[in-house]
C-alpha cells in the first residue's frame, strides 16, 4: 500500500475488547492494528496522535441501509456504490452491507453482479449485500413494493448468490409464508437469516429460530407488536438467545422508551444498530424514490404517499449518538451495538468491529460531545 506508516493513537479513552472504555493507546502499522511490541519493532515512518480528550472506537458497520447522497443500492451501478461507500466512510461507517429492496429477480441479479467484483479504496468496505425481500408477507410489506413479493425460493437465492460471488450476507424471510420454513432449513449455516416484514405469531417465529433464523429485521417495525397475550416475533426473539435484533435509533422509527425496552429484553450483546437510510440521507428535503416508490422527505421523516415510513435519512453514527445523548443508552453499549455486533452478525468479525491486533485499522476518534474528529480506514486517515 502507498504511503504506509505506523500510528499511535495515544492516551485516549479506548473501547476495549472487553466492552468498556479505558485510558490506553491504539497502535497501527500499515492497514492493520498491531500490538505495542509489533509497533515498536516496525521500521515504518511514525505518526503520533494525541487523543487524550477523546473517545477512540472501532469503525462502525452498517449491515442494513439502502442508500445516501442521492444513490441507492438498487441503482445497481458502480457509480452508485462509489457514492454510497464514500459518504458512509465520511460518517464513520467503515464497513457496510447495503440492502436491496423487493424487486424483480433481474434487477436483483444486476445488483449482485455489480457488487461481485466491486472495489473502491476511497470508501467504506462493501462486505456484502443484505437482501431485504422479496420473500416477505403482503400484510406487513411496509415500504416494500407488493408487486414483486413472492414465496421463498432457494433456487432463486442460489442464482443470486452465484451472481454475487457469494457476497449475499443476509436474507430476510417472513416465516409464516408458504415454503418459508423449508427455505430457512435449507439456508441454515450458509448465511444470516432474518425474520422481516412478517405477521408471524410467537409459535411460528420460535419455530423459525429453531430452524435456523437468527435475527429480527428493524425490531418493532413491519411486525406484530409485543402484546401480553400475543408476544409475537418480538417475544420469540427475546426468548431465543441466538436471536439478534436490529434497531433504528433515529428518533422516528422507535420511541426512546421502546429503545430502552429493547435493551432490557435483548441486552447489548444482541442488539444491532442499523440506519436503514435511503437515498435522501445526506441530502435536503424533497421528493425521492425507494424501490420504485415515491418518497417525500421533510426533516428526518421520510414517507410514502400513503403515509408509511420509508426508511431513515439518518447515518448510523447519528443514530448511535442519539441513542446515547437522547435515549439514555450507555456509550459502551451503543458502540458495541453499532460496531461489534453487526460485524459478528454478518460474519466479518475476523477483520472488523474491534480495536484488536490483527483487525483492520478502522478507527474513529470522537470528542467529548461524540462528534467525529478523525476517521482512520485501513490505516489511512480520511
Amino acid at each position: 500500500m502507498e504511503n504506509e506508516i505506523k500510528r499511535e493513537f495515544r492516551d485516549g479513552q479506548v473501547f476495549l475488547e472487553t466492552g468498556h472504555f479505558e485510558r490506553a493507546s491504539v497502535y497501527t502499522a500499515g492497514e492493520r492494528i498491531v500490538s505495542r511490541e509489533e509497533y515498536l519493532a516496525s521500521s515504518l515512518p511514525e505518526e503520533i496522535l494525541d487523543v487524550r480528550d477523546c473517545h477512540v472506537i472501532p469503525g462502525l458497520t452498517d449491515i442494513h441501509f439502502h442508500g445516501c447522497m442521492g444513490s441507492d443500492c438498487c441503482d445497481g451501478t458502480e457509480e452508485a456504490f462509489r457514492v454510497i461507500a464514500k459518504y458512509e466512510l465520511s460518517q464513520g461507517v467503515t464497513s457496510i452491507t447495503p440492502a436491496t429492496m423487493t424487486m424483480p429477480e433481474e434487477v436483483l441479479a444486476r445488483i449482485c453482479e455489480t457488487v461481485k467484483n466491486f472495489e473502491y479504496k476511497k470508501g467504506a468496505d462493501i462486505c456484502g449485500l443484505y437482501m431485504e425481500g422479496p420473500f416477505i408477507s403482503r400484510e406487513k410489506k411496509g415500504a416494500q413494493n407488493e408487486a414483486y413479493i413472492r414465496r421463498a425460493d432457494t433456487a432463486m437465492l442460489a442464482r443470486l448468490q452465484e451472481a454475487a460471488g457469494g457476497k449475499i450476507r443476509t436474507v430476510v424471510v417472513a416465516p409464516e409464508t408458504e415454503g418459508a420454513m423449508d427455505f430457512i432449513r435449507a439456508c441454515r449455516g450458509k448465511l444470516n437469516i432474518s425474520l422481516a416484514h412478517t405477521n408471524a405469531d410467537y409459535e411460528t417465529a420460535r419455530e423459525a429460530f429453531a430452524c435456523g433464523a437468527s435475527e429480527l429485521t428493524h425490531l418493532y417495525n413491519a411486525m406484530p407488536p409485543l402484546a401480553h397475550r400475543a408476544p409475537g416475533p418480538i417475544g420469540a426473539g427475546a426468548d431465543d438467545e441466538r436471536c439478534m435484533a436490529e434497531l433504528i435509533c433515529d428518533g422516528v422509527h422507535v420511541h426512546p422508551a421502546m429503545v430502552r425496552a429493547a435493551f432490557r429484553l435483548f441486552g447489548d450483546d444482541r442488539i444491532i444498530m442499523i440506519s436503514d437510510s435511503m437515498r435522501a440521507a445526506g441530502m435536503g428535503d424533497g421528493e425521492y424514490d425507494l424501490g420504485g416508490q415515491k418518497v417525500t422527505v421533510r426533516g428526518n421523516l421520510a414517507l410514502l404517499e400513503d403515509g408509511t415510513i420509508a426508511g431513515s435519512v439518518t447515518s448510523l453514527l447519528d443514530c448511535m449518538r442519539k441513542a446515547v445523548k437522547e435515549m439514555g443508552i450507555p456509550l459502551a453499549s451503543a458502540v458495541k451495538c453499532a460496531a461489534v455486533n453487526p460485524a459478528r452478525a454478518v460474519g466479518i468479525i475476523g477483520d472488523y468491529g474491534m480495536l484488536a491486533p490483527g483487525k483492520y485499522a478502522n478507527i474513529l476518534v470522537l470528542d467529548g460531545n461524540l462528534e467525529l474528529k478523525k476517521v482512520c480506514h485501513r490505516g489511512q486517515l480520511c
